[in-house]
């Protein structure tokens, strides 16, 4: 095939300025042949160089005492949990393929995730997600939800990984653009962990497990631009996944792991040939001589274009050890996974690369990198107008309910509030038998195997609260990934972020992302929870609006006992109930604002860092006390929703309570609150005084509500309503909107 001649416009084409053009001209000292083009279109798109966040990112708290991998060193981040162990954990967001192509887009988000953890050396252990959608009501929402849940559920369960947490949203605002957002954890033991790196030359470099087709090509220039009409003719953009190779191909990387055979290897994501041999050698201080004639290939004619921008799906790069290429072979034939040779490690500094005898491409791996010679923006920032316009409504001008149950039944029966059993009973969250707590309460809790330790982890965010207070917002997905830890008995320990914005050459988008990023920075390093890298996700904005800026936390903490493990539900009759912390009356983001009033309005919850810190400081000693039968945090829908789900998230035993709730001013701004830094807990009359003890210690605000027992949850005279009333709505709102 006859190249097309590379020209300004043709550059613009592929999502280049005329700026990024004349740079690559200057850096390589000539025009770029098509070939060339193509991987630096995709390899300084937003995706792969991060080139309007990187600046920001870098002021993220990058270092901590038990953070042996940070953000952007490797594949996934990796935290020391003791006994030569290390959590390898990550995040990652599949949007845009997942908006025209529900199904693959959101298998191949959980496919790549999991990829970036065996590359490392560690074992998968649990997957978890975060996800985004327009409203029910919605026929296409509908269709994207089914989809996109179908797609996490097969290749999950196909390839045998549990998906033991998440979290679900509902808003007209993610419409057109929803949110796909996968996390994967493993665990290595430190002394096996594998860097993405080439060093070494002469050392062969193999590509091993599928066939590369024309599936995904330009799929990390699609993930950099604004969906729109267009969108739908990109489905070729879109990676088609195999989790059954992915099984195959996870056995055989850990095997030759285990047997020392390779300096380093890298999942081939975004970019694919492009960004893997670039990014392993520019860290290597080393080049790679690549020949497209070895790639296996599933598809005729194809291109040097064509195979160097692929995103074809289970694969991967690896730099074997010189003179152990036969072995390596052998091990991953024994898993019926192909295996080739397509290129050497060189000094350096250039990825070289031929196909059928013609040089197609000579460029330094510096300049293709994030960190080396990509470009590196800092925009414009204006904060927008709406946040003062919004921020000083008037609560007292809303009416008050007349009817407090009935209010309390609509608020409850909200998407956002009720179970996502629908979601979760697709998901196998038991496989390997390690899933101490599935999904459904605070966290995710996962067995160590063999040892007597769990790991505790979460995602979490309130886009309305970003939206309404960027820095503050961020904040509090911060905190309340830390209270969710702390409710199941873990320590946090660090976190990893999909940071979900719309378009960062908006001054005001830029301003937004900016806060959130300096409200996370304030938050980690308060809680001593390093980011240990991510995901930006740009551009999720249409035509028509853009997403709520939603930078959402993946959190793990670390349980140093089992019997430390605390669930979220009432266990006991006549267990005494506090309520830990203090209620504001904050309504600004609320749930109860947007179901009742249908408004969007205030500023997000106060956030004190101190004081949340002393709320966890204080449940941990209370749960390492064994003064603590059950923890559930405060958060959408105010304290009356917490109460409920304490009462019937566990199916098999679900007990009632009466309480009182202290009102300040209005009840329906008590109960609606979603204050910061408050959590439920349940424990036996005995241990009381000890509870206030403690409570004390710390300064933490202590109120007893009233016990647990009945058939009902009963506050003051305002409500009574049935257990089974209760759990009729919570588990099956979402099941009768998807069955209609």
């Amino acid at each position: 095939m006859k190249e097309p001649e590379v020209t300004l416009e043709l550059a613009l084409e592929h999502g280049l300025t005329e700026e990024e053009y004349k740079k690559i001209c200057e850096r390589l000292g000539r025009k770029p042949n098509y070939t060339e083009l193509g991987i630096f279109s995709v390899m300084w798109s937003e995706h792969c160089s991060y080139k309007n966040s990187i600046a920001l990112i870098k002021t993220l708290p990058r270092s901590g005492k038990n953070l042996l991998v940070g953000a952007g060193e490797e594949n996934a981040g990796l935290v020391d949990i003791g006994d030569g162990q290390a959590v390898a954990f990550k995040i990652e967001s599949h949007n845009h393929p997942s908006a025209v192509e529900p199904y693959q887009g959101a298998a191949t988000g959980v496919g790549g995730i999991l990829r970036d953890i065996f590359t490392m050396g560690a074992r998968p252990v649990a997957a978890l997600n975060s996800l985004r959608f327009g409203t029910l009501d919605d026929a296409r929402t509908r269709y994207l939800f089914e989809g996109v849940v179908k797609g996490i559920a097969d290749y999950g369960n196909c390839f045998g990984v549990p998906t033991v947490g998440g979290e679900v949203y509902f808003d007209e605002v993610y419409k057109e653009n929803p949110l796909v957002n996968a996390m994967a954890i493993g665990i290595v033991d430190t002394d096996k962990v594998v860097s993405a790196v080439a060093k070494g030359e002469g050392n062969p470099v193999m590509i091993v497990g599928s066939a590369t087709g024309r599936d995904g090509i330009h799929g990390a220039t699609f993930a950099s631009e604004e969906i729109s009409e267009e969108s739908e003719a990109k489905r070729p953009s879109v990676q088609v996944g195999d989790p059954f190779t992915e099984k195959l191909l996870l056995e055989a990387t850990l095997e030759v792991i285990e047997k020392g055979l390779v300096v380093g290897i890298q999942d081939m994501g975004a970019a694919g040939i492009s960004c893997s041999t670039s990014e392993m050698s520019e860290k290597g201080g080393a080049g790679m001589k690549i020949n497209l004639d070895k790639v296996p290939l599933r598809e005729k004619n194809m291109t040097a274009y064509e195979i160097m921008l692929s995103e074809s799906q289970e694969r991967m790069l690896v730099v074997a050890k010189k003179g152990f290429e036969d072995e390596v072979k052998k091990i991953f034939e024994k898993w019926d996974l192909s295996c080739e040779i397509i290129g050497e490690v060189t000094n350096g500094p250039f990825i070289e690369v031929e196909h059928y005898g013609k040089d197609k491409a000579k460029i330094e791996a510096f300049d293709l990198v994030l960190g080396g010679g990509a470009p590196v923006y800092y925009r414009d920032a204006k904060k927008p107008s709406y946040i003062d316009e919004i921020k000083n409504f008037d609560f007292y001008s809303l009416p008050e309910p007349e009817n407090l149950e009935e209010t309390f039944l609509k608020v409850f029966s909200s998407p956002n509030i009720a179970s996502k059993k629908w979601v979760y009973r697709q998901y196998d969250s038991m496989v390997q038998t390690n899933t101490v707590v599935g999904p459904g309460c605070d966290s995710a809790v996962i067995r160590v195997k063999n040892y007597n330790k769990a790991i505790a982890a979460k995602t979490d965010c309130n886009g309305r609260y970003v939206y309404l207070n960027p820095k503050e917002g961020t904040k509090a997905a911060v905190a309340e990934a830390a209270r969710n830890i702390v409710c199941s008995g873990g320590k946090p320990l660090a976190i990893t972020n999909c940071l979900n914005f719309g378009n960062p050459y908006k001054p005001e988008m830029y301003w937004l992302f900016k806060e959130s990023v300096a409200g996370m920075k304030e938050a980690c390093e308060f809680f001593e929870t390093p980011v240990t890298g991510g995901n930006v996700s740009f551009y999720n904005e249409s035509p028509e609006r853009a997403v709520y800026p939603t930078p959402v936390i993946g959190m793990i903490g670390l349980i140093n006992n089992l019997k430390n493990i605390t669930t979220c539900y009432f266990k006991n009759e006549g267990d005494s109930i506090f309520v830990l912390g203090e209620d504001f009356e904050e309504l600004g983001g609320s749930e109860y604002l947007k179901v009742i009033h249908n408004l969007v309005k205030g500023n997000a919850p106060a956030l004190d860092l101190q004081r949340e810190k002393n709320l966890h400081s204080a449940l941990l000693e209370m749960i390492e006390e064994g003064f603590v039968n059950s923890a559930h945090d405060v958060s959408e829908g105010g304290i009356l929703a917490a109460l409920a789900e304490c009462c019937i998230v566990n199916e098999e035993n679900q007990l009632g309570c009466e309480v009182t709730v202290p009102v300040k001013s209005r009840k329906d701004f008590t109960y609606f609150s979603e204050s910061q830094s408050r959590i439920i807990i349940s424990t036996a009359p005995q241990y009381e005084d000890n509870i206030k003890k403690i409570a004390g210690k710390f300064d933490i605000p202590v109120y007893k509500l009233g016990k647990v027992g009945g058939a009902s949850l009963m506050v003051a005279d305002d409500l009574n309503i049935d257990v089974n009333k209760l759990s009729d709505i919570y588990f099956n709102t979402i099941a009768r909107i998807m069955n209609e």
